[in-house]
């Protein structure tokens, strides 16, 4: 590593940060972008690959050097590293107290199942579509296991673009650029496409009178949709200062343990690979990275020392290296190539939104009819073709005080499915890298058929729902 290198990273990584404000002001000023709540790093990530040379380079010129884009199509993979080792810090997990017992623990079973069942199904519709155009037409030329981005894409977002990059190029798969592309492509479509349609979906929800709280046409808070506040007594606490400035800052603190977990998930993968342990040697950096901050933040609260991490100054430093990750993996996208994939992408993605509306929205009403069925799919639909964000606005639109149980739920839920998640992902990442679509296929089946047993375990336990709870006093939408 020379001087020179380092501050060409500097410089390419100044060059992100002029794209996402460029990408805020826009965002502020387009009313498209904000209907659509278009994030900033999504409108950024844009801008910089049209004025690439992907795009403004075919006439000669450019804006943006080649060197650039290499090093932002390297760096959405290494920045996901530190993102997803942050998820486990902070986290307290709660013994359930009061209420039905068995009944509320069912239904949390029930939740938890339909959530990741959609996940299932969008591993089967993605390679199961191209496996199934290569029967028929044999001419066509799709890499390994096209298509399987789209449970990617549309469950976590751009932010998944630079991950599934990192585990091909660490895998060895020479299409890994490309595969990270078509993921982009999809979560934009997955972002654009969820807003746009659950938005249509609850107002004819409650045109039918299928929603609980709403009682009228769903409208955006004007707050949400713009970005931000110019309000200073409505703008929001970053958090708790943990620490003092004078010893040490909170965020080097939150920042150093985040960054020393990162480091002992590089050398426990090394470890892997050198002694050739199959399966292990497989799995990228990031889920060593997850599941060792698990540890690391068991250790904290053993040793009584929670005190020092604040959640929201956690949350704070993923969400810079997400708006980073994010805009770098758009803006470095080899477009020309994803072009030549983008009938079948279009087609799956039509057809993903219709498999993600049965898989929710529709699985919810037959099987929690009595508990908010349409707040429980709307949030889901969000969350499956978007990310968090995606869905916690459409429950907002519908039930603007969160006066449904339906959040904490989801919330209680994401216990049981980081345990499957544990389970399965190393194994789907696996085949992912060493394995074909047909294999990849067979995962998805496998792994849907198991998220629909806990669903039957969790409606067994619960009972059978009647009819939908009311609300006494329905909120008024802002």
């Amino acid at each position: 590593m020379t001087g020179a290198l380092l501050q060409g990273l500097l410089k390419s990584t100044a060059g992100l940060g002029v794209l996402l404000l460029i990408g805020m002001f826009l965002r502020a000023k387009i009313p498209l972008f904000r209907k659509f709540l278009v994030p900033a790093s999504v409108i950024g990530g844009f801008l910089g690959l049209l004025v690439g040379p992907e795009v403004l380079g075919l006439s000669g010129t450019t804006l943006i050097s080649k060197e650039w884009c290499s090093t932002w199509s390297y760096l959405a993979g290494i920045l996901v590293v530190p993102m997803f080792a942050s998820i486990p810090l902070g986290v307290v997990f709660k013994k359930p107290s009061g209420g039905e017992g068995r009944k509320e623990a069912a239904k949390i079973t029930i939740v938890s199942g339909i959530a990741s069942g959609a996940f299932g199904f969008q591993v089967i519709l993605g390679v199961g579509i191209p496996l199934l155009l290569m029967y028929f037409m044999p001419s066509l030329n799709f890499y390994n296991q096209f298509g399987y981005e789209i449970c990617q894409g549309f469950n976590g977002g751009h932010s998944m673009a630079g991950a599934i990059g990192s585990i091909l190029m660490e895998g060895g798969a020479p299409y890994w650029e490309l595969s990270q592309g078509v993921v982009t492509t999809f979560a934009t479509i997955g972002l654009l496409g969820g807003i746009l349609l659950g938005v249509v979906i609850i107002n004819r929800a409650s045109r039918r009178g299928e929603t609980t709280v709403l009682k009228g046409n769903a409208t955006m808070p004007q707050k949400q949709a713009l970005g931000f506040t110019k309000e200073i007594a409505e703008q929001p606490s970053m958090g708790r200062e943990t620490t003092s400035g004078g010893s040490i800052e909170t965020l080097t603190v939150h920042l150093a343990i985040i960054l020393a977990d990162c480091g002992l998930a590089y050398w426990l993968r090394g470890l892997f690979v050198q002694y050739h342990i199959i399966g292990l040697q497989d799995i990228p950096v990031w889920p060593y990275a997850l599941l060792l901050m698990y540890i690391v933040n068991f250790i904290i609260n053993k040793l009584k020392l929670q005190w020092i991490i604040d959640v929201k100054i956690k949350n704070h430093i993923s969400g810079i290296l997400a708006d980073l990750s994010i805009t770098a993996a758009i803006a470095s996208m080899p477009i020309r190539a994803v072009m030549a994939y983008m009938l079948p992408i279009l087609l799956i993605s039509a057809l993903g939104f219709v498999v993600v509306y049965y898989t929710t929205i529709k699985m919810f009403e037959w099987l929690l009819p009595d508990s908010f069925p349409f707040e429980r799919g709307i949030l889901s639909f969000g969350i499956n073709t978007g990310v968090m964000m995606t869905g916690v606005t459409l429950l907002k639109i519908c039930d603007p005080d969160f006066e449904s149980p339906v959040m904490t739920d989801y919330s209680l839920s994401y216990a049981i499915r980081q345990v499957i998640e544990l389970i399965t992902t190393p194994i789907m990442y696996a085949i992912l890298v060493r394995g074909t679509g047909i294999q990849m296929l067979i995962f998805g089946i496998v792994y849907t058929f198991m998220c629909y047993v806990i669903v039957a375990v969790g409606k067994i336990l619960y009972g059978k729902g009647e009819k939908k709870v009311e609300v006494s006093s329905p909120a008024t939408v802002v």
